[in-house]
């Protein structure tokens, strides 16, 4: 607005807000120019403020009510972060002036509960003003089907800090990430988006970084609005702005979609003893999900949970999404700790929870992917499978039965003990149906994986029993001690006869994944066998222990090989891909049906055969119901002996072919002909994969 701005902010207890201007490079606050918002209507405070355009630096002050016990914090001497700004400028030094109570080394209990009152503006990040044009060009929204979609989870630094061919200036930001040579490297392996761990403006706890350590996964948000400044090759606010925006412009170019962690369930100003940084200084009532006696209730493990119960809490969401869609053009979005997004007045997860509803309904959010991490801290917080359609879930159900099929089972059978069946294999590797049938959600709202950001790479997957998390300096108690892992007998990363096995490890885990109904996920660098060295909660480590390390090993090289050889065999068969569960029922003309399973001799698996815990080699036959589809057999074998496996003999099936073997180092250059109804001599803990092909379609599509 000309000669100045229209400025609106919620404090709905306050007695007064001031919108407070500075001056570029000023961090000491001398120049700071206070103007008081001198309208207000249902809590909101709003009016012009002159002078204030482009560029502008700026905070809020608000004055109320000191009532803890009220849940009320209002201390004016505390410069606070507009919820809405689109930039946010500087670092937050953690010293006691950032706090709304008094603080130090000989604190009281009862210091809680009495204001600090020394001026934080000298040491917390200022607001600032920047433009929302951007010249997109003709780009729009992929819009790519999610049983189209294959996904990559990384995060912005780890990819390209060490990435060969990108400049030294940009490794580890947007640009970096939307480098020729990053986007070359991810659409020759054949994934179809890229899911980035949280980008919005975010800070390191006081715990960590009195520790000499850094909060480097971002789940600890200062701004929902603001991308993180520190990812950018630009060194001012706007260029920061633009940067993220042409990152996603150059994906898009490339085919790739982008979807973001989004961290709504809390803030990065922790419990009551944290500091006052922004929606505690403004109303602490109506951001923050309180007990009767002005304390936070916390079922994020984070200190705080943002209260969903609140409409401001809950337009705040929206308008944060709808943001990210219509002015950055983001595809999607993963929602972490989705359960205390759901919880409603009784503390209870409703999916037909207010917010929940409107992002299902909402016209611009309904249209891209949202997907829920289905599990919080609180009382029955994990809820996979629960969750409303449009809605997608992380599968916990799949990554721990995939893990232990391979790993923690083989474990327990090399040492004489017993093991799982393949029953509940079966239900993950066909979608989940146990989980996602319900209101018609199909395979599509399960989000496959083995491994994430959180845990264990899959390398470490076959290379460790135990966590080791010692350089995150917490005596090795962080992070979880339930991984479903094996260490093949060695702990540790070592190069010698073991490395063989665990590779076939890797790439069992990994064509499982590929190959089963649902939408994978991959863990970025798992397709060349990334390690962290054991550490499964390495959120603190922004150097070599995150960041991709691109000087391979030889068997590094084939198993990245591998992976584009099954995302691109997922991609050319269709069966691989269902939008539907399967039947189970005859759906052609000879009988045959859509999906069948069959034990180690070839012939169908029974009653008896699925309660059996030692039945460790399953046959799945994806036919499909469409006559169109090629038909694939694929081999699961978890047992820890060489076994014999007959094919099966299949109706107007006259021949097949291997198209890959887990046993393979690489992937072949041609399929190998085979014949149904021989028999095959499989390693242990391998895979097969065939193709079949039919009497009367043996030209037929994918």
């Amino acid at each position: 607005m000309e000669g100045g701005a229209e400025v609106c902010v919620y404090a709905g207890h306050a007695e007064s807000v001031e919108v407070c201007l500075f001056e570029p490079g000023d961090r000491a606050g001398i120049t700071e120019r206070r103007v008081p918002l001198t309208h207000r209507l249902y809590g909101y405070w709003f009016g012009f403020v002159p002078g204030m355009g482009l560029g502008q630096r700026y905070g809020l002050r608000a004055r109320g009510p000191w009532a803890p016990h009220a849940g009320l914090r209002y201390n004016s001497s505390k410069l606070l972060l507009d919820p809405y700004a689109r930039a946010i400028e500087g670092e937050l030094t953690w010293t006691g002036e950032v706090y709304g109570h008094r603080t130090g080394s000989d604190l009281r209990p009862e210091d809680l509960y009495h204001p600090d009152g020394r001026d934080s503006a000298p040491f917390v990040p200022r607001c600032v003003v920047v433009r929302d044009e951007f010249d997109w060009g003709g780009d729009t929204r992929i819009n790519r089907p999610l049983s189209e979609s294959v996904i990559y989870e990384t995060h912005v630094r780890n990819l390209t800090m060490r990435l060969p061919g990108v400049p030294h200036e940009l490794r580890g930001t947007y640009a970096g990430l939307a480098h020729p040579v990053t986007i070359d490297y991810l659409t020759r392996l054949g994934v179809t988006a890229v899911e980035l761990l949280p980008v919005h403006s975010f800070v390191t706890e006081p715990e960590v970084w009195r520790r000499g350590l850094t909060n480097h996964w971002g789940y600890n948000t200062l701004g929902f609005f603001a991308p993180h400044a520190r990812y950018a090759a630009a060194t001012d606010p706007q260029g920061a702005l633009d940067e993220f925006k042409g990152m996603v412009k150059l994906l898009h170019a490339a085919g790739l979609e982008v979807i973001l962690d989004v961290v709504y369930n809390h803030t990065a100003e922790q419990s009551a003893r944290g500091a006052t940084l922004s929606w505690r200084g403004l109303d602490n009532r109506a951001y923050y999900r309180l007990d009767g006696r002005g304390d936070d209730i916390d079922v994020t493990g984070c200190g705080n949970t943002v209260d969903v119960r609140n409409v401001v809490a809950i337009r705040m969401i929206l308008d944060s999404l709808r943001y990210w869609v219509s002015e950055c053009h983001i595809d999607g979005f993963r929602f972490d700790l989705a359960v205390a997004l759901g919880r409603g007045k009784n503390d209870e997860f409703d999916p037909d929870h207010p917010l929940l509803v409107a992002l299902r309904t909402d016209p611009l959010l309904s249209s891209v992917k949202n997907i829920a991490e289905p599990w919080d801290l609180g009382i029955q917080g994990w809820r996979t499978g629960q969750f409303p359609p449009l809605f997608c879930e992380w599968n916990d159900r799949f990554r721990d039965r995939v893990r232990s099929f391979w790993l923690a089972d083989l474990s327990s059978l090399v040492s004489g003990h017993r093991a799982h069946g393949v029953q509940d294999l079966a239900t993950r590797l066909s979608g989940s149906a146990d989980l996602f049938h319900a209101r018609d959600r199909g395979p599509i709202a399960s989000i496959n994986f083995v491994s994430a950001h959180d845990g264990f790479t899959m390398a470490d997957l076959t290379a460790y029993n135990h966590k080791h998390n010692e350089a995150n300096h917490e005596d090795n108690r962080d992070g979880s001690d339930n991984n479903c892992s094996w260490n093949h007998g060695i702990e540790g990363q070592i190069d010698d006869g073991v490395s063989l096995v665990r590779h076939r490890s890797i790439r069992n885990l990994m064509a499982t994944l590929l190959t089963s109904t649902g939408v994978p996920m991959i863990n970025g660098g798992d397709e060349f066998g990334r390690s962290q060295r054991g550490n499964n909660n390495a959120f603190c480590h922004d150097n070599e222990l995150s960041w991709f390390d691109w000087e391979w090993e030889p068997w590094q090289e084939d198993l990245l090989e591998t992976t584009r050889f099954l995302i691109q065999l997922r991609r050319s068969h269709r069966v691989l891909r269902q939008r539907m569960f399967f039947s189970g029922g005859e759906v052609h003309f000879d009988g045959s049906k859509d999906l069948d399973w069959f034990g180690p001799d070839g012939t169908p698996m029974t009653l008896d055969r699925w309660g059996d815990n030692s039945q460790r080699t399953l046959q799945m036959l994806l036919n499909g119901s469409q006559r169109d589809q090629a038909a694939l057999l694929v081999i699961y074998h978890g047992g820890h002996h060489d076994t014999a496996v007959t094919l099966p003999t299949l109706p107007r099936a006259v021949n097949c072919e291997l198209l890959w073997d887990s046993a393979w180092d690489r992937p072949p250059l041609e399929p190998t002909p085979a014949t149904l109804g021989e028999r095959a001599v499989m390693l242990p803990a391998s895979m097969r994969i065939y193709r079949i092909v039919r009497g009367d379609d043996e030209d037929q599509p994918a």
